[in-house]
Parts: structure tokens; sequence; C-alpha cells
């Protein structure tokens, strides 16, 4: 079942069962799925999808930030809960060892020595985490280790 048959059916199990807050976070997500499918002109494929769902929570994410800053709790509760619900769908989740393993891969491939070789590692991490891992912690743990790797040398 694609991701897109998934969502599909779980808005209409939210309909359902009269979960407001499952349905609003599900319709968000699959209205922002139409966009990026009407400014594509092409439907998404599920790795697409993922990169919307991820842009999603992001938002939700900020949107939580600036709730709080705000002092509006009232507002960060739901966006929490569009948060839960978004994330049910994301693949799993990396640890960090488990990235780690694959930056270290990512510079022996790419034959990075230095900071200034960041775009490289992070042009082939990125498709390989994307969805699966935040892109400030892999951005960090690269520049951690090519620093390391340029002050041994």
């Amino acid at each position: 079942m694609s991701l897109r048959d998934r969502l599909d059916e779980e808005l209409k199990a939210a309909m359902r069962s009269s979960n407001a807050t499952r349905r609003d976070a599900l319709r968000m997500v699959l209205a922002a799925v139409q966009r990026a499918e009407k400014e594509g002109k092409h439907t998404l494929s599920d790795d697409e999808m993922i990169g919307v769902l991820t842009r999603e929570l992001k938002v939700r994410h900020e949107s939580v930030d600036t709730f709080r800053a705000g002092g509006r709790e009232d507002l960060v509760a739901g966006e929490e809960a569009a948060i839960a619900v978004v994330s049910e769908f994301m693949p799993q989740q990396l640890s960090e060892a488990e990235i780690r393993a694959m930056v270290d891969q990512a510079i022996a491939e790419t034959g990075a020595a230095s900071p200034r070789d960041m775009g490289k590692v992070m042009g082939w991490l990125s498709p390989k985490t994307r969805g699966r891992a935040d892109g400030k912690v892999v951005s960090q743990l690269v520049t951690q280790l090519l620093t390391a790797r340029a002050a041994g040398s």
C-alpha cells in the first residue's frame, strides 16, 4: 500500500470515528501533498511524499516554538497532536550510531578531508537520510568529524 493510500485510508477512519484532531492533521498533510503535486505537475512518489511530510513536521515544530514563546499553550497542544499524527507516517528514525556510521562511510567514499568538503559529504548523505534523520544533527556530525579529521592530519 502506498503512502498516499495509507493517508487516505487513515483520513476515512478518522472521519468515521469523529476524531477531529487526527482528521484535521491528515487533511493538512494531504493538502500539502496536493499542492506539491500541482506545483510539480506529477503524482508524488513515496520518497517525495516523505519530503512533504518532513517539511510539514518542520513547520509544526516551528509553530510550537513560536506559540510557546508567545505563551499560547492552548495552540501548542494542537500542533503537538498534529506532529504525533504526521510522525506515524514517517520512516523509522536513524539512531545516532547509525548516523555516525553513515557519515563515516560518506567521508570515506567522497574522500573528504576537511570542513571545506562538507558539501560533497552532505550531497552523498542527504538522499540516504532524508526523512530518517534531522538534517541539523547530520550536518553537525559531519562538521564535527571533518574538523577532527582536518586537525588530526
